[in-house]
């Protein structure tokens, strides 16, 4: 029976060479010199430290610039405010998403359902597995999918016949 999984991942050595990419720059532009600014990834957690809002700023511009030149999603990204620390340092922290969270597979099913194409959705760990007889089916489940849950960042892979 033909099938597809639906999914929504980041690649994380593109997450990281993104963040790489920003220290680089930020070690190199003049708006940076003498400040305390940085940037580090831990899993797939960025930490963001600036000495003012608008560094900080500065810093979430560069990042959002470097994930889209390497194709990752900005809908990935999960902003925290920014807090402020000790020694007039402010931090922010982005969490990027990895998996699609119970609720929003919840959301999926209920559209894929509600759509009454022929089609069964089956929720797998943190993926969607889509299964139907006809794979002209499962080809509308993903226009639907792409039109109807637009603010979310999915991947299709696995389809098998």
């Amino acid at each position: 029976m033909p099938s597809f999984d639906v999914l929504s991942e980041a690649d994380e050595h593109e997450v990281r060479n993104a963040v790489d990419q920003t220290a680089r720059e930020m070690k190199t532009r003049y708006d940076f010199k003498g400040s305390k600014a940085e940037i580090s990834l831990d899993g797939l957690e960025i930490s963001m430290l600036a000495d003012d809002d608008m560094r900080l700023k500065a810093v979430v511009e560069i990042l959002k610039t470097k994930l889209a030149k390497r194709q990752v999603s900005l809908k990935l990204l999960e902003f925290d405010d920014a807090k402020p620390i000790g020694g007039d340092m402010i931090k922010q922290v982005v969490r990027v998403k990895n998996g699609l969270k119970d609720e929003e597979l919840r959301k999926l099913t209920k559209l894929v359902k509600g759509s009454k194409i022929k089609v069964q959705p089956q929720i797998q760990g943190e993926q969607l597995r889509i299964t139907g007889k006809k794979r002209d089916d499962l080809q509308e489940v993903i226009a639907l999918l792409k039109e109807q849950a637009s603010d979310l960042e999915l991947q299709f892979s696995n389809f098998r016949d």
